[in-house]
């Protein structure tokens, strides 16, 4: 009897299946690899990688299919947008910062 491994002993996670089912669409439904996918909702890859085969496996998916072509480069323009759009919110919200600092400023004529 090893009284550490006692107190290190973990309770076991159970998940849904619906939780299964939306972990494995967000790696099949996108490109984004399994590890990333697992690193984000904190889980391992394995136990990922276990659910996304028994998930193709039930809806009848080969492994290739998820997004065709054009479906690709539509998520890939989308991605490049919104980064971009998150640049201009950035600057824009530290222009008006900016502008909104000067004009509370008392200014002195001489």
């Amino acid at each position: 009897m090893c009284p550490v491994s006692e107190k290190k002993r973990r309770s076991r996670r159970s998940f849904t299946p619906e939780y299964r089912k939306e972990a494995a669409h967000l790696v099949i439904d996108t490109d984004r690899t399994i590890a990333a996918v697992a690193a984000e909702i904190g889980i391992g890859a394995a136990l990922l990688g276990r659910w996304v085969a028994a998930e193709r496996a039930a809806s009848g998916h080969d492994g290739g299919e998820g997004l065709d072509e054009g479906e690709r480069a539509e998520l890939v323009r989308l991605r490049k947008e919104i980064v971009e759009l998150r640049l201009d919110n950035e600057f824009l919200g530290k222009a008006a910062a900016f502008f909104a600092a000067k004009s509370a400023k008392p200014t002195s004529s001489r």
